[in-house]
């Protein structure tokens, strides 16, 4: 796993390419099936990979939190991703992943780790139906391999929200308050978690909202919005104020989609924010380095209603 330790900026530039790195691991067999499935996460995430330290049992857990491990002094928790995928397998998971997520870090018990593939974004699908709603209705994204087996992306943002009270906790929006203006966003996420903490942060800012599943469909969404604003002769501010995207998304990441707002006359003007749980100051340099106008890291309700709000209040004075 020496690879994971290339460095931070050149992994950032992989994602402005449209590109990632993704580590294949596998969750063990599946009793039901018979197959050893593969799975993968962004590379960008993973702190590092080891042998499974000594778990320390604590009453009142969440389900699918096996305990704590200590981390150079660090209690962090460890989540068994097979709990969440409902698999059932022969061999207990041995490897652990230790991830950065929200400016939170856990580890991800698997049972192996197979390689670093280096792939492009417009390789990665949405996954069709059937597929999106097996393990849990995690599988959030798919991909071909060269072997042509299909490697799984999880919803891991499910995954943490299932683990903490965010998920469904609606205290979370109760202290923000109404923009005051009439105004929409478009936002692109591609976690079902993300779009519903999204969607309920900006109802309670008093906000209307389009939303999109990934890149390609906020894109398409955009294009469209700027042809009826044109054919209207009406500026585009009229039917959508704010771009929020995430960043990792099937089909086209939110570099891309912001390179192509800010490279279309029709829509330049347009505000983008970012909204990621990649934290790392390189990801927010980066989005600044395509033309975003502000970064929020995920998911701090409180937090993206102050980032938008001047954005949203400056658009409705612009209007008038």
């Amino acid at each position: 796993m020496s690879n994971l330790m290339q460095s931070i900026d050149e992994r950032t530039q992989l994602a402005g390419a449209n590109r990632l790195e993704i580590l294949l691991f596998s969750l063990g067999k599946n009793k039901e099936t018979g197959r050893d499935e593969v799975f993968g996460i962004n590379v960008f995430k993973v702190r590092e990979v080891m042998n499974l330290p000594e778990i320390t049992r604590a009453p009142d857990m969440p389900p699918g939190v096996q305990g704590m491990v200590s981390l150079r002094g660090t209690m962090i928790p460890v989540i068994d991703l097979g709990h969440f995928c409902d698999l059932d397998v022969d061999d207990p998971p041995q490897i652990l992943i230790v991830t950065e997520y929200n400016r939170a870090i856990q580890g991800f018990l698997v049972n192996s780790v197979e390689q670093i593939l280096r792939m492009e974004w417009n390789d990665i699908r949405v996954p069709p139906p059937m597929m999106a709603h097996r393990h849990g209705g995690l599988v959030t994204a798919v991909s071909q391999l060269k072997d042509e087996r299909i490697v799984m992306l999880l919803d891991v943002e499910k995954v943490l929200a299932e683990t903490s009270s965010l998920g469904e906790d609606v205290d979370v929006y109760a202290e923000i308050e109404d923009v005051g203006v009439k105004t929409t966003v478009l936002f692109a996420d591609d976690s079902s978690v993300a779009r519903k903490q999204i969607q309920g942060a900006l109802t309670a800012m008093g906000v209307s909202t389009i939303v999109a599943k990934n890149g390609v469909e906020a894109w398409e969404k955009l294009e469209e919005i700027a042809s009826r604003a044109e054919s209207s002769n009406v500026p585009v501010e009229n039917f959508v104020s704010l771009i929020l995207t995430d960043i990792e998304m099937p089909g086209m990441d939110g570099y891309v989609l912001t390179r192509k707002v800010k490279a279309d006359s029709r829509l330049k003007h347009l505000p983008v924010v970012m909204h990621s749980s990649l934290s790392a100051d390189a990801n927010m340099n980066l989005g600044r380095s395509v033309g975003a106008d502000a970064y929020c890291p995920k998911f701090h309700a409180m937090e993206l209603a102050k980032t938008l709000t001047p954005f949203l209040k400056k658009s409705e004075e612009d209007k008038s």
